[in-house]
């Protein structure tokens, strides 16, 4: 749409609605409606839409059936621009039918009600209602909108940040009367579709938010540009989020053990405990598993993180408190688990936890490496060296997230497969994504490295490892190698580069 057609169509509807209303309706909650609404959703209109933004229009635009939408995810991940862009594509007859209602603290379900019936006496069909799990009685009372509203016609879209009251008031309030839209999980394509950032490197960095810092958008920075900012982020995101849920959900009564951290204020430190320990222990990891034991640097490193871990155990955190937490984290779709099988021991249990915002865990893993080697254990190293020792374990902490983010985000668009990394006695290979119901399956090395070389593919064509693999989850269809090179062939493997192969993921 031109400049001046948009104008036109502005004071179009602005001009409809002052005829509509002589006085203005009195609402008790903040309602925005005619002109308002236009200036609320203008700035949006020429920002490249998420995937998702198709499962919101198509329930907006499709038949009425007594459900509601809720459009759910941790801060700055897309919800309000994606209602924003909804009711800026609207005709003009709709957008005279459309309200966007903003909540807070201090707004309470009864007054949500009057402002709601108030609308629908007025004609109002579409209604999109943010930030609604602020409301405290929410969980409880949510039937409301579908029971009440959705079933007498509306359209009615909630959404907020506090992810875990939706999954609470899903499986009460809102059981089979609702219809789940989920917004955190940002794959590798949209990063780069959407917000015009190009490289796995970037989305390493800075991925997991649709924070305004790409050439898209490029009014803001990014969320996970500096430890502070993730620092920040988790507390009001992510620890905020599960405590306030907890709070509003039973009368306080589902704290189960978490209830003694609560009571002493200690919930929200703990929480972040968590993220910042799985982020440590991934750094580790990291130091263990990449680096030869005679790397003196490397084995002050991990002695310097083990040190800093137990001074920090301010807060005493049992392994039923880390469970918890770890469940609501899963929950809101931070976390999940990919299996690790061992061919030597098929019944033992093992996975590793990623994230599903690389950028969060980049921050702190980087920036504890940072500070670990401003240790006086290294005041004899000169800066060059220091300055090499840093990117060295960096590139390494970048490698082992490539192949976190190629393990998720193969996971999460081939639900149909079961996607785990196989291990041998002596070596694994990377990623084994099996088909079940075909009995075949594909392997994969996945490598930080932009050269192919021979030593990337001594795994996949061991005749052993093949030959083991092939006997427990079929024909081997393909091997590959996922790098930051070219594709390419190398006799019989296939090299795939990284950002091709994530954008392909869709197609799925």
């Amino acid at each position: 749409m031109k400049d001046d057609e948009f104008l036109e169509l502005s004071a179009k509807i602005a001009a409809e609605r002052s005829a509509v209303y002589s006085v203005a309706p009195q609402f008790k909650t903040d309602v925005k409606i005619g002109s308002q609404l236009t200036r609320f959703y203008a700035s949006v209109m020429k920002w490249k839409k998420r995937e998702i933004f198709s499962v919101l229009h198509d329930y907006v635009y499709g038949e009425s059936n007594d459900r509601v939408m809720i459009l759910y995810g941790l801060r700055r991940t897309g919800k309000t621009t994606l209602v924003r862009q909804l009711i800026g594509e609207m005709s003009s007859e709709m957008q005279m039918k459309t309200a966007f209602v903003q909540l807070s603290s201090r707004h309470s379900l009864a007054e949500v009600n009057h402002d709601l019936k108030l609308l629908e006496s007025l004609g109002y069909r579409y209604v999109f209602v943010d930030e609604v799990t602020m409301l405290q009685d929410f969980i409880e009372g949510a039937a409301l909108f579908s029971d009440i509203f959705a079933a007498s016609g509306m359209k009615i879209v909630l959404s907020g940040t506090d992810s875990l009251g939706f999954v609470f008031s899903e499986d009460e309030q809102l059981y089979d009367r609702c219809f789940l839209l989920h917004t955190t999980f940002i794959p590798y394509r949209e990063f780069e579709n959407v917000l015009g950032v190009v490289g796995i490197d970037r989305f390493i960095e800075f991925g997991g938010t649709m924070s305004m810092g790409g050439s898209n958008y490029n009014t803001d920075r990014f969320t996970f540009a500096t430890k502070k900012g993730a620092d920040e982020y988790v507390d009001s995101a992510i620890a905020r989020n599960i405590q306030h849920s907890l709070k509003c959900y039973q009368h306080e009564g589902h704290f189960r053990s978490l209830q003694e951290l609560y009571n002493a204020g200690e919930l929200t430190s703990a929480i972040n405990r968590v993220v910042e320990d799985g982020n440590h222990r991934f750094t580790i990891d990291v130091l263990t598993r990449n680096f030869k034991s005679g790397d003196s640097v490397t084995k002050r490193l991990k002695e310097l993180l083990l040190i800093k871990d137990r001074e920090e155990q301010s807060v005493a955190i049992s392994e039923s408190h880390r469970a918890e937490i770890k469940e609501y984290l899963d929950l809101l779709d931070l976390t999940c688990d990919i299996d690790v099988v061992n061919m030597s021991s098929l019944n033992e249990q093992r996975s590793r936890t990623v994230l599903s915002q690389p950028g969060l865990r980049f921050a702190q893993a980087s920036a504890l490496i940072r500070s670990l080697l401003l240790d006086e254990t290294f005041r004899d190293i000169s800066i060059v060296e220091r300055m090499s020792i840093e990117k060295r374990i960096l590139d390494e902490i970048r490698g082992r997230m490539m192949e976190e983010i190629v393990l998720l985000e193969t996971k999460m668009a081939r639900p149909d497969m079961q996607v785990f990394q196989l291990q041998f006695a002596v070596g694994e290979f990377d990623m084994v994504v099996f088909d079940p119901c075909n009995a075949c399956c594909e392997i994969y090395e996945i490598k930080y490295s932009g050269q192919m070389a021979k030593e990337q593919c001594r795994h996949l064509l061991d005749p052993k490892k093949c030959a083991d693999t092939e006997l427990r989850y079929g024909k081997i269809l393909s091997k590959n190698v996922i790098y930051r090179g070219n594709a390419g062939t190398f006799g019989e493997i296939r090299y795939l580069n990284v950002e091709d192969y994530l954008k392909s993921l869709r197609n799925h």
